[in-house]
């Protein structure tokens, strides 16, 4: 059952709340559904599947009798607002002439995208989209996630990955997702990625922790900052850095760590006295050789005395 039942509707009424908030007699229940879900899709064409991408990731509904109240919340509150709302006022005039009823709209921001099923689908579908490698994407944003204080994770994607001519799925699951315990909080997101070669279906679990012990965002900004000096730290192979052997034996500090120091010069021990081998100073150069001079008179009084 855990692996079938959607952990959303699994959870709703029980530990989640319901999307759609409203009353309604038994001649209006089905024309509101059909509403809810016309809102919905409009919403996810305009900000989710064209330019500018405004991340939105659940559209809650409110209604009272005079008017529909839209609740967005997005990753990205300044583009759905748009310069001094002028994007929020076209979004609200296009859902009163789809609903023909007055609309309000409330933007929530999402202030971790990383603990968010949908936007991490999402952003897993654009990467696939630019035909990037599926297994290096999957890995990449599940280390992502965790580094945000998620307590597990699980990304499945399907269809014909790579392009291959067979269809297939591959599975990327690091923590744990418990799925059948109501009281933990697993954000469930699934997202279709429309590439070249055909339709790609994305799922993204994200076990959150159980409801009430979620870490509060100081405490996921310090996790976040800890995995980014942590993923700094890691040097890849070959980068260079540490102290490199000689062949004979001695190591010496790489280019990398700054120029190397000179090397200490050997001493030699005589006795008890140990004297530096410094370099002898040459010897003088030998004057030129010149004739001999005559002998002198005196010279040859003193021979012959």
């Amino acid at each position: 059952m855990g692996q079938k039942v959607n952990p959303i509707g699994f959870r709703t009424g029980i530990t989640l709340g319901w999307k759609s908030r409203w009353f309604a007699p038994k001649s209006n229940y089905g024309e509101f559904l059909v509403e809810d879900a016309r809102i919905r899709k409009f919403l996810d064409d305009r900000l989710n599947r064209q330019p500018p991408f405004a991340a939105v990731s659940t559209i809650e509904i409110e209604r009272t009798r005079e008017e529909v109240k839209v609740i967005l919340k997005t990753a990205r509150p300044g583009i759905v607002i748009g310069p001094k709302g002028a994007e929020v006022d076209n979004l609200k005039s296009a859902l009163e002439d789809l609903t023909n009823r007055r609309v309000n709209i409330t933007i929530e921001e999402i202030r971790n995208p990383d603990l968010d099923a949908k936007l991490v689908g999402e952003g897993i579908a654009e990467q696939l989209k630019r035909r990037a490698n599926f297994r290096r994407t999957m890995k990449q944003r599940a280390e992502s996630t965790m580094q945000s204080g998620a307590r597990g994770v699980k990304i499945q994607i399907s269809g014909r990955l790579g392009g291959a001519e067979m269809s297939r799925s591959e599975t990327t699951i690091l923590g744990s997702i418990p799925l059948h315990t109501l009281q933990a909080d697993v954000d469930y997101g699934f997202v279709p990625c429309f590439t070249t070669y055909g339709c790609i279906g994305v799922k993204v679990w994200i076990y959150r922790g159980l409801f009430g012990q979620q870490p509060t965002d100081e405490q996921q900004a310090k996790m976040r900052g800890a995995g980014e000096d942590a993923h700094r730290r890691q040097r890849p192979v070959g980068a260079g850095g540490g102290r490199k052997r000689k062949r004979d034996g001695t190591s010496r500090p790489s280019g990398r760590r700054g120029p190397a120091k000179p090397a200490a010069k050997p001493t030699i021990t005589l006795g008890e006295s140990t004297v530096a081998d410094a370099p002898k100073p040459s010897a003088p150069a030998e004057p030129a050789s010149q004739p001999p001079a005559p002998p002198t008179d005196v010279e040859t009084k003193n021979d012959e005395g």
